[in-house]
């Protein structure tokens, strides 16, 4: 295989000039969102002396983000989706904005930050699912995964530089720069995405009640073997096996380091990540994407596995490495075939579906973590036992939906998203 198949594919960005606006639009924001969630966090730790006060306004960004996504996939199948796009930026600016001038007053209030944040988190929320709904109609299906690889890979890069670039900013000028600077990147933001041209979904009917509309979303997910096994196959991973809550408690008693340990457990996954992305060229090109997928879940359900089972530190950080690589490969997989096999009018609704699900599935597979620790009294034991669960499932789903397995980004599915298959592949004995 030449390097050129390998290395990230960067088609998209050379063929669309629609599609590099949305990435740099994603680049920046990824950067400038890591500055915001930083600069609250040390803001409100600072006026309160709370890390139960942090964690308070991390729940309830959460919360107003899963309203705004589930709300938003509603309005992203009705509305032009570039100006949906445009009116939340401005509104998310504004709300920013409101927080470097807080930030800046003789007293800063708390009250304030907890608003704001439920409005930030509501009006990005609002937004998201239409913007990743423009992606289809603005590359070829050829180019899904490649546009997926891209996305991921500006998630890593904000992952990285913006934390430590608020914590540089924080110590010197102060938080209240942090969200002046997020704020103009929203500005920037805008301007970016201004001469996108009209993105209004396809097919869109007559308005409908809003629980009308997600059933029909909902409908379409229990009728779509490939995109129901989608969502499923991901919770395998992250609610059973999610150890990122059991790292402190890894590093100090299991490895028996201290802070700078529990920081590499953490960082593991992510350079794992970082390097999936720069190598996912082959994605685009590989047939039989949905067994690709499958086993991209099952090398994290087997990292995961390993690591728990890892006798010293630094054999832990590479199975953490590779899990971080098959995490990026599956979310690059799974975001295309998504993409592909969901109708253009159920875009917003399946995508505000499946941005719920990354929101809030961590979180959950976290709480799950650390309950099963505490019944074992083993936190690897617990890493152990998700990750084992984690592939008995992935297991199950490859055997109970066939078309998860066929799926494929080399053919268009049918108009109600379903695969065409050839009639050899419609032949049981092809199987």
């Amino acid at each position: 295989m030449k390097l050129g198949e390998v290395v990230v594919d960067v088609a998209p960005l050379r063929s669309s000039r629609d599609f590099r606006l949305i990435f740099a639009t994603q680049a920046i924001s990824m950067v400038g969102t890591h500055l915001t969630s930083v600069a609250a966090s040390l803001q409100i730790y600072h006026l309160t002396g709370s890390s139960v006060q942090v964690g308070l306004m991390s729940l309830v960004l959460g919360l107003s983000l899963l309203v705004g996504l589930v709300t938003g996939g509603l309005l992203a199948d009705r509305a032009d989706r570039r100006k949906v796009m445009l009116v939340t930026r401005a509104a998310t600016a504004v709300v920013i904005a409101g927080l470097a001038v807080n930030a800046a007053l003789p007293d800063p209030q708390v009250w304030f930050v907890f608003v704001a944040a439920v409005l930030a988190g509501f009006t990005a929320g609002l937004g998201g699912p239409a913007l990743m709904a423009a992606t289809p109609a603005l590359v070829t299906p050829g180019q899904l995964a490649a546009a997926g690889a891209l996305t991921t890979l500006t998630a890593q890069l904000g992952g990285m530089i913006g934390p430590s670039l608020a914590g540089v900013i924080a110590a010197g000028p102060g938080v209240a720069w942090c969200f002046a600077i997020d704020a103009a990147v929203y500005v920037v933001g805008l301007a970016l995405l201004a001469p996108l041209p009209k993105l209004a979904p396809e097919g869109t009917a007559e308005p409908q009640h809003p629980l009308k509309a997600m059933g029909e979303g909902l409908r379409f997910l229990r009728g779509n073997q490939v995109v129901a096994g989608l969502l499923l196959i991901d919770v395998c991973a992250v609610v059973f096996a999610m150890p990122y809550a059991l790292f402190p408690e890894l590093g100090t008693e299991h490895f028996g380091g201290g802070p700078s340990t529990v920081g590499l457990l953490y960082t593991a996954p992510a350079v794992g990540s970082f390097f999936g992305a720069l190598t996912s060229g082959w994605t685009g090109r590989v047939h039989h994407t949905g067994r690709a997928l499958i086993g991209a879940v099952a090398v994290w359900g087997v990292a995961i596995t390993c690591f728990g089972l890892s006798p010293n530190l630094w054999l832990a950080l590479v199975f953490l490495a590779l899990a971080g690589l098959g995490d990026t490969v599956s979310e690059i997989l799974r975001r295309a075939l998504l993409q592909h096999y969901t109708p253009d009018r159920l875009q917003g609704r399946v995508g505000s579906l499946w941005l719920a699900q990354a929101t809030a599935g961590p979180s959950v597979g976290n709480v799950e973590a650390g309950l099963v620790a505490r019944a074992l009294g083993s936190s690897s034991g617990a890493v152990v036992v998700g990750g084992v669960v984690c592939l008995a499932g992935v297991g199950a789903l490859a055997l109970a939906m066939p078309a998860l397995r066929k799926a494929t980004l080399s053919r268009p599915p049918d108009a109600d998203g379903n695969d065409r298959e050839t009639p050899a592949e419609a032949s049981p004995a092809a199987d």
